[in-house]
C-alpha cells in the first residue's frame, strides 16, 4: 500500500480543515517546505488539494502545485476545482501525474468519460461521502447520488483510481472508516485510496491488510500523531 501525505492549499499555504469546515481551518505553513519533508521521510507520492478551487471552480493555487512537482519530482495528484478539459490539460502539460475529478464528475454528465478517454489512468475520481451520499462543491452540498451507486457508475466508465473520503472522519483524529474501505476493496476492481481519519499507525496497519492501493495521511502528519517515515515503512 502506498502512503499519500497530503497538502491542502488555501491562499498558497498548507492548511487543514476540520470535517471539511472552511471556518475551522488551521494553517501549517509553506507547501514547498512540507513537500520536501515528505520526500525526506521516504514518500514517493503526494496528494494535493486546492481548497479554494474546490469551492470556486478556479485554479488559484496552480503555481504552487507546479512548484511542488518541480522541486520534489514525486508523483503528484491534484484535486479541487477541476471542472473542464482545459484545466485537466493545463495540469497534465505542467507535469502533474494525476488529476482528480470531484464535483464535475457528479454534476456534468459525460465529463468523466470524455476525460478518461483522453487521459486514461491520469484521471482519478474523488468521492466524498456525507451521510451515505456523494458531497460536492468543497463538501458544502450533498448530491442525490448514493455513494456505492456512484462508484459503480465510475467503474463502468473506465475510471481506474477512486479516492474515497468519509467526511465525518476527516480531520477528526478518531480513526478511519475501515468497514467502508473493506467493502470498496471487495466490491470494486479500481485502485482504492482511503482518505479521511487516518490518524494512527494502527489505522495504517489495518488498511494495509485490506488490499487497497493507498492511504492519504493529512492532519495526523501535521499534529505529529503519525510519524510519516514509520507509516511508509508499515504500509510497505
Amino acid at each position: 500500500m502506498l502512503i499519500y501525505p497530503a497538502i491542502d492549499l488555501y491562499e498558497c499555504q498548507a492548511v487543514r480543515l476540520y470535517k471539511g469546515d472552511y471556518n475551522q481551518m488551521t494553517v501549517y505553513g509553506q507547501p514547498l517546505k512540507i513537500a520536501a519533508d515528505f520526500k525526506a521521510c521516504g514518500a514517493t507520492h503526494i496528494h494535493l488539494v486546492d481548497l479554494e478551487g474546490a469551492k470556486s471552480g478556479e485554479t488559484p493555487n496552480f503555481e504552487t502545485v507546479c512548484a511542488v512537482k518541480e522541486q520534489t519530482d514525486l508523483f503528484c495528484e491534484i484535486g479541487g476545482g477541476i471542472r473542464n478539459m482545459n484545466v485537466i490539460d493545463r495540469y497534465i502539460k505542467a507535469g502533474i501525474d494525476r488529476v482528480i475529478l470531484g464535483t464535475a464528475a457528479v454534476i456534468e454528465e459525460g465529463f468523466v468519460e470524455k476525460a478518461v478517454q483522453q487521459y486514461g489512468e491520469k484521471i482519478a475520481v474523488g468521492i466524498d461521502i456525507k451521510d451515505g451520499f456523494v458531497a460536492i462543491k468543497g463538501w458544502t452540498e450533498k448530491s442525490a447520488y448514493q455513494a456505492l451507486d456512484f462508484c459503480r457508475k465510475m467503474e463502468a466508465i473506465g475510471v481506474k483510481t477512486l479516492i474515497c473520503t468519509d467526511i465525518s472522519k476527516d480531520g477528526a483524529m478518531q480513526g478511519t472508516n475501515h468497514d467502508l474501505y473493506k467493502q470498496l476493496a471487495e466490491e470494486f476492481r479500481m485502485q482504492i485510496i482511503a482518505s479521511g481519519g487516518v490518524s494512527s499507525i494502527e489505522d495504517v496497519t489495518r488498511l494495509s491488510k485490506l488490499s487497497i492501493h493507498g492511504a492519504i495521511i493529512g492532519k495526523a502528519y501535521y499534529t505529529g500523531a503519525i510519524d510519516l517515515k514509520t507509516a511508509i515503512e508499515v504500509a510497505q
